[in-house]
């Protein structure tokens, strides 16, 4: 009797988009809410997100009681990586700031898809070093920039603004948790925002949260 031929097919291309989009063994897909919290400080970590559609706001909490803004996550972005460093617990909380698609991976399995498949590994690096570019970049704002482009820069980044189209997300936020961001006090948040909607640079509501920004303030920063 003879032995039965090897399969010979060659193995699929792994995707990571594929992967991030499939529910599967450690892999959940998850639908939140705006203002809706994905996880809170201190709970266990032991997970990985991925945000699909939408925008999430990392937020943490000093032993005084201050709560701080620490980071916006855009879409096609990780967040709560800590855990796969060995963090046991939630170092910030996470809350939808629009309706969202969270992809959540178990740790164990999102180690053993770093290791087994070098697509996904050289994928989620590209994040990781995005992500400290973006750190670096928002140190140098700190030192070396007034707070008026502070706040353009972060307005920019948080609208998404396509250098090409000109076309961004709206962004809604209160003056308060952008002067936290730009490490302000509202008041000048609200002169800035003033003069800027004066240059046709952005537009809001009457209450100042729903924020539209426009090319212009693109340009602006790119000149200045």
């Amino acid at each position: 009797m003879s032995d039965a031929p090897l399969d010979r097919s060659p193995k699929a291309r792994f995707d990571p988009g594929t992967f991030l989009a499939k529910p599967t063994a450690g892999v959940t897909l998850e639908r939140f809410q705006a203002n809706q919290q994905i996880h809170a400080q201190g709970e266990p970590a032991d997970t990985v997100g991925y945000v699909r559609k939408g925008r999430v706001k990392v937020t943490t909490l000093s032993k005084r009681g201050k709560e701080a803004i620490v980071g916006i996550i855009q879409k096609g972005q990780f967040f709560a990586e800590t855990c796969l460093g060995g963090a046991n617990v939630r170092s910030a909380t996470v809350v939808a700031l629009e309706d969202c698609l969270i992809t959540s991976i178990a740790k164990d399995v999102m180690l053993s898809t770093l290791r087994s498949e070098p697509e996904f590994s050289t994928f989620f690096v590209a994040h990781l070093l995005s992500r400290n570019t973006r750190l670096e970049e928002d140190l140098g704002d700190q030192l070396l920039n007034l707070s008026e482009k502070r706040l353009a820069r972060l307005l920019l980044v948080l609208a998404d603004t396509d250098q090409e189209t000109g076309r961004s997300s709206e962004i809604n936020l209160s003056q308060e948790a952008l002067a936290e961001m730009v490490g302000t006090t509202r008041s000048r948040i609200s002169t800035f925002m003033n003069r800027f909607r004066e240059r046709g640079f952005i537009s809001y509501d009457s209450h100042g949260r729903r924020i539209q920004v426009y090319s212009a303030l693109l340009i602006s920063v790119l000149a200045g």
